[in-house]
């Protein structure tokens, strides 16, 4: 295992009187629309034609499902655009941009809304991109735009930050509290040479964070080749404020089993804004342990909340309807749609990777 587990009890709390003007909203919270990249070039489309449709599908598959909650805006690149019209149709909005890629929860802004419920403005965090740490595969000279793109679109606000973060990288509930893990924020391949308290001081100033819940690591496979070191959006999550969602691997033979006790023991002890610990519920990973690639990562953690609804992650398993079901619990009132998920991780990510909401106003 990476990083040193800590206690997050330990962890300061940001000062109220150097507080944000911006406040991250759960996801919970209502959404104008939910923002999607179109898969272009590279190593999300594979190399075969039945490869790139595989992507197309599963792309195409998460936005209609959104659509039926929701509205859905798509980025697309020039030459894609009648491309993702014939596979789209026409519900979803295509807005043209170019692209390297197309996980618009890491690309994209991360949206915050102005702290001051008497003067309602929507931001858009503008985080520096540099493919997920300068990984060797990647590229980002289009993706690197797209937060400051996609805030102008949508008429937000844009809040620009220094800090190398994607969008899966953070959770929040709402009230200031922010699940984040140490091999993301302080990544040599990202933030070389930031300490904890840099990463929270950037934290409070754009999403309005005041309490800190860092988790040392993520999932193992998340740390193979195509991985993101360690993203806390297949981990943990949180439905309401006081409760966290945990994945529970229960398999010992999968690395991730020691990871999700680990977790659990840390999370436990953990506090949120209001000074309270959370109500930690697991829910079991997949009883799939491996796919063609090695050990998986597949998670019902990876899933979107949208309006009325919530879009799961399915991967034909046995574990399938409990998982969903428990989703239905944690967020009740929501109608929970499942979407085959195992082409989107066969790729380094699921459907909150792609994803990213905008806030209603």
């Amino acid at each position: 295992m990476t990083g040193p587990t800590t206690d997050p009890t330990s962890r300061p709390k940001a000062d109220p009187a150097t507080a944000t003007a911006w406040r991250m909203p759960a996801e919970t919270e209502p959404h104008e629309c939910t923002w999607m990249a179109w898969p272009t070039t590279g190593y999300t489309l594979g190399d075969t034609t039945e490869e790139a449709d595989q992507a197309r599908t599963t792309w195409a598959a998460v936005a209609k499902a959104v659509a039926q909650f929701e509205p859905v805006r798509m980025v697309v690149s020039a030459g894609d655009l009648a491309m993702a019209r014939s596979w789209l149709g026409s519900d979803i909005e295509l807005v043209v941009a170019p692209l390297d890629d197309a996980w618009m929860r890491d690309i994209g802004p991360t949206f915050v809304v102005s702290s001051d419920p008497g003067e309602r403005r929507l931001g858009a965090v503008d985080w520096v991109f540099n493919g997920w740490g300068a990984q060797s595969w990647a590229s980002w000279e289009h993706d690197a735009r797209i937060g400051s793109f996609v805030a102008g679109v949508a008429g937000a606000e844009r809040v620009s930050s220094p800090l190398v973060n994607e969008g899966g990288g953070i959770h929040v509930d709402g009230i200031g509290t922010v699940l984040l893990t140490e091999t993301v924020q302080l990544d040599p391949g990202r933030n070389p040479g930031l300490s904890r308290a840099d990463v929270e001081a950037e934290l409070t100033r754009t999403i309005g964070a005041t309490a800190f819940v860092w988790l040392p690591r993520g999932l193992t496979r998340d740390y193979d080749q195509f991985g993101t070191r360690g993203h806390v959006d297949i981990v943990a999550t949180l439905p309401a404020p006081g409760v966290l969602l945990l994945h529970d691997q229960r398999d010992p033979a999968h690395p991730d089993h020691a990871v999700s006790r680990q977790l659990r023991e840390l999370l436990e002890q953990a506090r949120d804004a209001r000074g309270a610990r959370f109500e930690v519920i697991g829910v079991p990973a997949p009883r799939t342990v491996t796919d063609a690639q090695g050990l998986v990562d597949w998670s019902y953690l990876n899933h979107l909340v949208v309006n009325d609804g919530v879009i799961a992650c399915t991967f034909g398993d046995a574990n399938d309807e409990p998982a969903l079901q428990m989703l239905a619990q944690a967020y009740p009132g929501r109608q929970v749609v499942g979407v085959d998920a195992r082409p989107l991780f066969e790729r380094g990510g699921g459907i909150h990777c792609i994803t990213q909401q905008q806030p209603a106003l």
